[in-house]
């Protein structure tokens, strides 16, 4: 396993502390006045979903953490267990908590091959693309004159995820969503 150095503890980096694996969420280097430079990071633990702030100082070894990843298919969702299969046997299906994957999978549609993260031989978690293509299922008209600002409209997408869009969204819509922050990017084809 690879040792990096307290500044190489950037975000998106996945590190071994207390024995589980952690994601860098943010990292910041920094030298408060004559003192020695640290590294202040927002970690979050992968297995528990748990985030904490955490210091490294300059004299500091931190372990990479070892998760690999492999494709999975996500078939369904039945009374919060999230149903997977082997892409390539259907028969090997297995369900995942909702405290692993529930955020992750209202960007997923049903059917979709994503990857999983895979921490010591078990499922830790799922790595999505950045942007997703999703259709709008429900879409409320927009209401004329009300354009003051940045106006905005709920609708709800095929998955179910409801995000807030421009007014000039309809039903229909296929809409690209950054599924980091869920937010929409733009409007891909119009209905």
């Amino acid at each position: 396993m690879a040792m990096l150095d307290y500044s190489e503890v950037l975000p998106r980096k996945i590190i071994l502390h207390d024995g589980e694996p952690w994601e860098v969420l943010d990292a910041h280097v920094f030298r408060k006045q004559m003192r020695k430079p640290v590294n202040a990071t927002k970690l979050k633990n992968l297995i528990s979903g748990r985030v904490i702030e955490i210091s490294f100082q300059q004299s500091d070894k931190i372990e990479e953490a070892e998760v690999t990843t492999r494709e999975i298919k996500y078939l369904y969702t039945n009374r919060g267990e999230y149903w997977f299969c082997d892409p390539n046997d259907p028969r090997d299906r297995f369900s995942l908590l909702a405290e692993q994957v529930e955020n992750d999978t209202q960007w997923v549609k049903a059917n979709s091959v994503i990857e999983a993260r895979v921490f010591n031989e078990k499922i830790i978690g799922l790595r999505l693309p950045i942007k997703v293509d999703l259709t709008v299922t429900e879409a409320a008209p927009a209401v004329r004159g009300d354009t003051s600002g940045k106006a905005t409209k709920l609708v709800v997408l095929e998955t179910g995820a409801k995000i807030a869009v421009p007014l000039f969204i309809n039903e229909g819509d296929v809409l690209r969503i950054n599924t980091e922050k869920g937010d929409y990017v733009e409007r891909v084809e119009k209905a």
